[in-house]
């Protein structure tokens, strides 16, 4: 077995670890970003006004009143189980190898860590029509650990993810009718991953694989709303896709002969991926001076993510992810309770991109509905009080995936994943 197809492994392994965490949105994307917006399932959120709508529309904040601040935490609790369905391994002894269950752990319960997602903005209003203001947000960011025994470890044991998207707007009211806005982004992401490497026999202790890496990238949004009367308002907006570089380390240990000791090892790599754009329309439609009605359309490009590219001393490669766009709809209601109290309900289609063949245990995605309440306490005339709750269903989904491990190894994953998830939220938004 040669270096290089050690870090090829390594590195393709790498950069799997940025798609692994099942949480509110499909795949790697957490739409936690506003806790408004959580209490009607993010229905309309592009067509809404302040800075609470920033991460969706950069023209939310074209034409404020007032200069705006917003902070918000949101407790991710996932609830999930992970179970071996006939997963086998084939280490390359000769003539034609030999082929045996994985073993280890057969169930996997609650991989996918408890998290808090934070979110924050500020707008600040030039004049009647100009604001310029700042996103910050953790679009993707999550751990998922399996026990050092699982049958998933030559796949996954641990997948850490870190990411602070940074966007500067600058937005502009055309007109009664027009707002525009455009914005910058930064977006920094810091990985770790562990998984085990099979040893040529099956007596002999699994070997170990490390990487950990990080880098920033760069990207634009850009955004419109139209008013065609005071009650009724059409939003629209486009993220772009981010080409994202990990510059990072990679260290082999543990395996054992006949396996040559210099493939023990630690070397510097770069992984390249494109993280997909987001494509927003929405409306918000204010029946009368207590209800408004609100539904947007989401569609995500996650084709983007079509390959993993590993670049390292020596040699390059590429790995299929195979990803495919997705469309996710929603609707949701606000009630205007009382002067002070707003209320607000509403439910969320949105659909994997992950293939069904192919689809790995850090990524044990399905389909999923969620539902989401929410409230607003207006506690000043310029302080006002967000809370909300999601509860996530996510459709049974299965593990289907082949592949070859630095070792040699045929590593055949089957597995069947179940689990539901609830998102507590918490925020203010403050003008001044």
């Amino acid at each position: 077995m040669s270096l290089s197809r050690t870090s090829l492994a390594a590195g393709v392994a790498f950069v799997a670890l940025v798609a692994a965490s099942q949480a509110s949105a499909s795949a790697f994307y957490l739409q936690e970003q506003s806790v408004r917006a959580s209490g009607r399932a993010y229905s309309g959120e592009v067509a809404d006004k302040g800075v609470g709508s920033l991460w969706w529309n950069p023209a939310s904040i074209a034409g404020i009143e007032r200069s705006e601040a917003q902070l918000g935490f949101h407790a991710v609790q996932v609830n999930s189980k992970v179970v071996n369905n006939g997963s086998n391994i084939t280490r390359p002894v000769p003539p034609t190898g030999v082929t045996n269950p994985v073993g280890g752990a057969q169930t996997a319960f609650d991989p996918i860590n408890d998290g808090v997602v934070p979110n924050g903005g500020v707008a600040f209003r030039i004049n009647d029509r100009l604001s310029v203001g700042v996103s910050v947000a953790a679009p993707y960011n999550f751990t998922t650990e399996y026990n050092a025994d699982s049958w998933t470890r030559y796949d996954a044991l641990k997948s850490h993810l870190l990411t602070i998207n940074v966007d500067g707007v600058i937005a502009y009211k055309v007109s009664d009718f027009l707002d525009l806005g455009v914005g910058v982004t930064a977006l920094y992401a810091d990985a770790e991953l562990t998984n085990a490497l099979p040893n040529i026999s099956p007596l002999q202790p699994d070997g170990s694989q490390a990487l950990k890496g990080d880098g920033w990238a760069y990207g634009y949004t850009v955004g419109a709303q139209i008013h065609p009367s005071s009650n009724f308002t059409i939003g629209a907006s486009y993220r772009s896709k981010i080409d994202q570089k990990l510059d990072g380390k990679v260290t082999v240990a543990g395996l054992l002969a006949p396996i040559p000791a210099a493939n023990n090892f630690s070397v510097d790599g770069q992984a390249k991926i494109t993280l997909p754009w987001m494509a927003n329309i929405g409306a918000r439609w204010a029946v009368n001076d207590q209800w408004t009605l609100n539904a947007s359309v989401s569609r995500i490009g996650w084709s983007e993510f079509d390959a993993i590219r590993v670049s390292f001393p020596g040699g390059a490669t590429t790995s299929v992810q195979d990803y495919k766009d997705t469309t996710s709809y929603a609707a949701g209601i606000d009630f205007q309770a009382t002067p002070r109290l707003t209320l607000r309900t509403g439910v969320q289609y949105d659909p994997t991109p992950t293939p069904d063949v192919g689809r790995t245990a850090r990524v044990p995605d399905g389909d999923r509905m969620m539902y989401a309440a929410g409230a607003t306490w207006a506690a000043t005339d310029s302080l006002n009080l967000d809370a909300a709750i999601n509860y996530i269903a996510f459709d049974d989904s299965k593990i289907n995936r082949t592949d070859v491990t630095a070792t040699s190894a045929t590593v055949r994953q089957f597995g069947d994943v179940t689990g539901h998830a609830v998102v507590l939220s918490a925020g203010a938004r403050f003008s001044f």
